[in-house]
């Protein structure tokens, strides 16, 4: 089984997806229990969701489920958000804190760094290859990590998620221009909520890439999943409602391609 996917554009603007994967090795899916199975965690049909949005964009893809690992937690195993619930770089429990596990068989310390180095380590390589080139070709990158999550989880977050939650970490993963142009989208797309560095302020994947003095500008997109699909099994996608949220999240890319080819990315970031 491939562990990700590339596919490479010639613009300016990348896409991170690390947890539309669904693939379980066999030996570790022995090891789930029932509510490991459901995986009910996946970030259901992203990859379709941003589909054939921007032509000359690139999209790195993980094919792994984040139950095997978390492409989007600290390799380390740093906590993103101290003093809140959240789940570990190999998760477990699920986002609802119920265990995944058969008890007895949670992963040790040497499996999770194995797993690391088979799964964590080769998707963030290609995402930095490819940030290198963008940077390298246009002058500046620009990371949009894409996520989605369930509307309503006591157990992460009080009440209903707005549909676009903004990542920058308070601003330092981007410049200013390119956390406007997101957030002024978002806030201004009719019959949609939205809020900037709420409850998600931003992954791993966007602090660790997220330098605009260095050229490289991430910001990331949590989006509540009840804006195109059924948030409950067999989590089926709704052509009706992703045909009126796509369009923002086009304008959005549309937004932050023109902005790094117009040059205007440079000079921010340099100011950062």
């Amino acid at each position: 089984m491939q562990v990700f996917s590339v596919q490479r554009g010639d613009g300016p603007v990348v896409l991170g997806q690390p947890h539309g994967g669904t693939y379980v090795p066999d030996e570790i899916a022995a090891r789930l229990n029932e509510t490991g199975h459901g995986l009910t965690d996946t970030d259901w049909h992203i990859n379709r969701l941003y589909k054939r949005l921007l032509t000359n964009v690139t999209v790195v893809q993980s094919h792994v489920h984040r139950y095997v690992i978390d492409a989007n937690r600290d390799p380390a195993g740093v906590s993103l958000y101290p003093g809140q619930n959240t789940t570990t770089l190999v998760p477990l429990t699920d986002f609802d804190g119920l265990p995944i596990w058969i008890d007895g068989q949670e992963p040790p310390v040497d499996e999770v760094e194995d797993r690391r180095n088979k799964y964590h380590a080769p998707y963030h390589d290609a995402l930095r290859e490819e940030l290198d080139r963008v940077l390298s070709k246009h002058g500046v990158a620009v990371l949009f990590d894409c996520h989605s999550i369930r509307s309503l989880i006591p157990f992460l977050f009080n009440g209903e998620l707005p549909v676009f939650n903004t990542g920058t970490n308070d601003g330092q993963t981007c410049a200013p221009a390119i956390e406007q142009a997101v957030q002024d989208t978002a806030s201004h797309a009719e019959g949609f909520t939205s809020v900037l560095n709420g409850r998600f302020r931003g992954g791993w994947t966007t602090r660790h890439y997220g330098r605009p003095a260095e050229g490289i500008h991430a910001i990331q997109m949590e989006i509540a999943q009840r804006a195109y699909m059924d948030e409950s099994p067999p989590w089926k996608w709704r052509e009706d409602r992703a045909a009126k949220l796509r369009p923002h999240l086009r304008t959005m890319l549309t937004r932050l391609n023109d902005l790094a080819l117009s040059g205007a990315l440079t000079a921010q970031g340099a100011q950062k």
